[in-house]
């Protein structure tokens, strides 16, 4: 299947400095792949990474936790080291640990102090919801009410969200501030820094839920001056399903104490003496708690490997390029046919995956996917794609689109039943 810009498509393909990373990765046959922000794809080294690690396993058992290459006794800092660059943090402000939502709650039980008329919770009703879930038991933990203490920001056009707003809400009642780095249902990208310095300004502590941006948009924590983050690892960054959470603390909040304490954010070096007195350690490991799983985060440790090989900066220029040029096939082609583009178009203000919206979203989600593309879907009508830099190419963007005009030309959609699958 061609259509209009294949040749452009084809002439970036073959000017791409990245092309030679998408043989290390294993593209499921027969497939064009465009939900890697939901999850990312298999590579080689993740894989042999993992394989390392069951090797470990197998042939040293409990002694792994000392004497395997890496040892699994210090994995969460080291790979929460390796991640930093990615999130412009220092290697101590991150650690691997838990989940998203698992972080979140540590995070807000350990920020979220209310007092006096100082409250209440500030997000955004755009947020994905699990981080709402969280912040409203957050609420009822503390005896407040989440129809009172949790603002949620509104949208004025139910896809984006204003800054400005935003901070027009961030009055001395609010406690705490948590929003999405990138919005899971449009793209868009959020000011860290704009936030970051309301928020302080007024005396509120900030977080930011980066799960849609780590792994496709260079961040900058640190300098950015936020306050905690968190993320999973499993979308941008093909940790694998279920691997590992990101956390970030900014340094100047090592002497806290986490909110909700456990034996694997001791001290490492008298982790062993299993004293009932718990001093964590002065660094975002100190935010761990249980023993952490290592079959599960091993493979992620390849997986950055790549990163470090291609580097964040390399990698956002092609994914700003990839979802450009979705964009333009997407208003010149698809536009007329009924569809609406949900992403912002400017390049500081998206993330690395485009929404396009269309009454029959989920029936031209299932007709792609009978095609062997593999969109994702997310109410109303939002079918959203994610060409990733590593492994993507711009003539499958092309493809797609192509894809996406015959569908609808030919309402190929209408074989497919209105009813949601459990999973979308």
């Amino acid at each position: 299947m061609s259509g209009q810009g294949t040749e452009e498509a084809r002439r970036r393909d073959g000017a791409d400095p990245l092309a030679r990373f998408r043989g290390r990765f294993h593209i499921p046959p027969g497939t064009l792949y465009m939900d890697g922000n939901s999850l990312g794809l298999a590579s080689e080294d993740a894989l042999a990474s993992l394989e390392r690690a069951a090797a470990s396993w197998r042939d040293l058992g409990i002694r792994g936790w000392l004497e395997a290459k890496p040892d699994w006794f210090t994995y969460g800092e080291r790979l929460g080291a390796k991640m930093a660059p990615l999130v412009g943090a220092f290697p101590d402000e991150v650690v691997l640990v838990g989940s998203t939502t698992a972080n979140l709650h540590s995070l807000a039980a350990t920020f979220y102090r209310p007092q006096g008329t100082r409250r209440r919770i500030l997000a955004d009703e755009l947020n994905f919801p699990s981080d709402l879930y969280a912040l409203a038991s957050q609420v009822r933990l503390h005896g407040g009410h989440p129809e009172r203490d949790l603002i949620l920001a509104r949208s004025a056009d139910g896809r984006t969200l204003d800054e400005e707003a935003l901070i027009a809400l961030m009055d001395d009642t609010v406690a705490l501030a948590v929003f999405p780095s990138v919005l899971y249902r449009s793209g868009q990208l959020l000011d860290l820094r704009r936030l970051a310095e309301a928020a302080h300004r007024r005396g509120i502590v900030i977080g930011f839920d980066c799960a849609h941006s780590a792994g496709a948009v260079p961040h900058r924590l640190h300098d950015d001056d936020a306050d905690f983050a968190f993320w999973c690892t499993y979308k941008h960054l093909n940790g694998g399903p279920g691997s590992p959470a990101g956390l970030f603390l900014h340094r100047r909040h090592f002497g806290r104490e986490p909110g909700l304490a456990g034996w694997f954010g001791t001290v490492k070096e008298r982790q062993f003496d299993l004293a009932l007195d718990f001093e964590h350690q002065p660094s975002a490991g100190g935010w761990q708690m249980g023993t952490p799983c290592i079959l599960s985060a091993a493979a992620l440790d390849g997986a950055l490997d790549l990163f470090a090989e291609a580097g964040m900066e390399s990698v956002r220029a092609k994914s700003l390029g990839l979802t450009g040029f979705l964009l333009d096939q997407a208003e010149a082609r698809l536009v007329p046919l009924g569809f609406r583009v949900g992403t912002p178009r400017e390049s500081e203000r998206r993330g690395g995956h485009v929404a396009l919206e269309h009454p029959e979203g989920w029936r031209i989600c299932c007709a792609l996917k009978a095609r062997g593309i593999v969109p994702d879907f997310r109410p109303p009508q939002v079918v959203r794609l994610a060409p990733v830099a590593l492994y993507t190419t711009f003539e499958e963007v092309e493809r797609t689109v192509a894809a996406l005009e015959e569908i609808v030309r030919n309402r190929e959609y209408e074989a497919f039943p209105a009813a949601r699958a459990a999973v979308s």
